[in-house]
């Protein structure tokens, strides 16, 4: 478990938008270890965790995107039901707001890989790592 940046883009929502920047981003070298989108009528909200962030900061900037960054929690957790119960019901006894999250894994795996974010990131860090 470990703090980690992400990157928060606000694109057109159209065709061709996240192909162009995941070709960036591969043209760059850097991977995507996790992502999410949330769209509305007239743009998209790509939130990523990076392989290089600072770097993928600059790339976009230069292309006049707008990007925030932010602190988030990078988790890496069993694949069993309960498990975001117990991370959930923890930050929940500290009042630690969970602001949003994101997760995704096969069926067949043991671990999964879990990005949120807490309206206090470093005291929840501490708080899931006691």
């Amino acid at each position: 478990m470990q703090l980690a940046k992400q990157l928060a883009l606000f694109l057109d929502n159209r065709p061709g938008v996240l192909a162009r920047v995941c070709r960036v981003l591969s043209e760059a070298k850097i991977n995507i270890f996790a992502i999410s989108s949330s769209d509305t009528v007239d743009h998209i909200v790509l939130r990523m965790v990076l392989s290089d962030t600072q770097q993928a900061l600059r790339l976009f900037e230069e292309h006049g995107t707008l990007v925030v960054v932010s602190d988030v929690l990078m988790i890496e957790g069993n694949n069993k039901p309960g498990s975001l119960a117990t991370i959930s019901q923890k930050l929940a006894d500290a009042k630690i707001n969970i602001e949003y999250a994101y997760c995704a894994t096969s069926p067949s795996s043991q671990k999964g890989l879990l990005i949120l974010r807490a309206d206090q990131p470093q005291k929840a860090l501490k708080i899931l790592n006691s």
